[in-house]
């Protein structure tokens, strides 16, 4: 062949555009091909629609009919309250476990905010929800900061604890292992298990170079596993799809932007590309299956980078220019990040939010403050549409609505002074001990 005749027959584009009902996104041709035979078979036949830039299709039936992986994977990370029961039922006629595995649960965790609409559901997808009921909702879980101290000493701090709401009380649920830290540590749940990374102990900040893992549903420690090649302290951890990321951090007073990856199936560590700047306790979220990281650079300039997963690399999506006395965090709900920091000057106890949308790519800021020393926003957790703080004080309770927080219910405190990091955790049914 002709170079004029290979130039004549010029593939198609490397990226084509998918559209599902509304929702549009980029994708690599070389992976549908690798994941779809349909699109394997699209591609090569020649046709008009192998060279197009945009193909529409159905989302459910997209994802069953044509086995593309990343699609089923995207209506996983859409479930919501508003499709949940769609979404549910779909699944099932189509034969997609996992998306149906996901739903059901997400109908269990929000069950009372869902009941009325549940009388649309067959006998049978209503009796496999019911039967979720073996499990607990996703629990609210806390846990205090701690450093190792002797072991004949009885330590209240050494305890996980989470929120009975039957009760409203707050019950243990394991006591840390001896050699934990949780001060300064990095903690992140995934696959119901709570991973330890890092902390320190001692008035030198000796950082602990162990790692460990508690299961919730043997309600057990596994053995100690290996730390990141590079100690670190103050560090933020991720579980994502499979992985640990251990994100910046401090080692010996000095702020570090390396990030390492534990792939858990093989309990190795690697590094991977590093943070745009050095960041300790950078916070941290996870929106529609991708992780966000929140950077702030002097002048109150804040920087959300987005991690892609494929290429490795971080990428800025955008900034935000406010004032701001210390510490922000970041929380994520459907298609939002909400940052939170404290105000500045003689408002620094008020807890200030912004939202930004990653759809319209808008920023928004609510029209409600909280007072921090209230509502303990920088702990944050969103359970469906139910947002959950604590303090020593109370646990509020928030429902997300448009573009507000509306305070739904007040629960007990967590009988424990000092910093906290929270989670979510489904428990199965048994009693863990008497009340805290």
């Amino acid at each position: 062949m002709t170079p004029e005749e290979e130039g004549s027959r010029a593939g198609p584009p490397e990226r084509v555009r998918i559209r599902v009902e509304e929702q549009s996104f980029w994708v690599e041709k070389t992976l549908l091909v690798e994941s779809s035979e349909y699109f394997r078979a699209l591609f090569r036949s020649g046709m008009k629609e192998s060279t197009q830039e945009e193909i529409t299709f159905q989302a459910v039936e997209c994802a069953a009919f044509l086995q593309v992986k990343p699609l089923a994977k995207y209506l996983i990370h859409s479930i919501n309250s508003d499709n949940c029961i769609l979404l549910y039922q779909a699944a099932a006629i189509f034969g997609l476990l996992d998306l149906f595995h996901c739903a059901a649960l997400y109908i269990r965790d929000s069950y009372a905010e869902l009941e009325e609409y549940l009388d649309c559901l067959s006998a049978d997808l209503l009796a496999y929800v019911e039967a979720l009921g073996a499990l607990l909702p996703s629990a609210f879980v806390a846990v205090g900061a701690h450093t190792p101290t002797f072991e004949f000493l009885e330590d209240l701090s050494r305890t996980i604890c989470y929120l009975d709401e039957e009760t409203n009380t707050w019950r243990t649920l394991s006591c840390l292992p001896l050699s934990a830290s949780t001060f300064l540590a990095g903690m992140a749940t995934m696959d119901n298990k709570i991973y330890i990374v890092g902390g320190v102990y001692g008035a030198s900040k000796q950082v602990v170079e162990s790692s460990f893992c508690y299961d919730a549903d043997a309600n057990a420690w596994s053995d100690e596993s290996p730390s990141p090649h590079q100690l670190r302290y103050d560090v933020r951890l991720v579980g994502h799809e499979g992985y640990l990321y251990a994100i910046g951090g401090e080692y010996e007073k000095i702020s570090l932007k390396s990030v390492e990856r534990y792939d858990v199936a093989s309990s190795t560590w690697t590094f991977v590309s590093d943070l745009p700047q050095p960041s300790a306790a950078a916070p941290c979220a996870q929106a529609m299956g991708q992780i966000f990281v929140c950077l702030w650079k002097p002048l109150d300039t804040t920087v959300i980078y987005e991690y892609e997963t494929q290429r490795d690399a971080w990428l800025p999506i955008t900034e935000l220019k406010r004032h701001q006395s210390y510490g922000h965090c970041m929380v994520a709900h459907r298609d939002n990040l909400y940052v939170m920091r404290n105000g500045p000057s003689d408002d620094f106890l008020r807890c200030v939010i912004d939202c930004f949308n990653l759809t319209s790519r808008q920023w928004t800021a609510l029209p409600g403050q909280f007072l921090n020393s209230k509502g303990a926003l920088f702990t944050a957790v969103i359970r469906g549409d139910t947002i959950y703080t604590v303090n020593k004080m109370l646990t509020l309770l928030y429902s997300v609505e448009e573009e507000t927080w509306r305070f739904k219910k007040e629960r007990a405190g967590f009988p424990r002074s000092g910093s906290l990091q929270t989670f979510l955790l489904r428990l199965p049914r048994r009693d863990h001990d008497v009340a805290t």
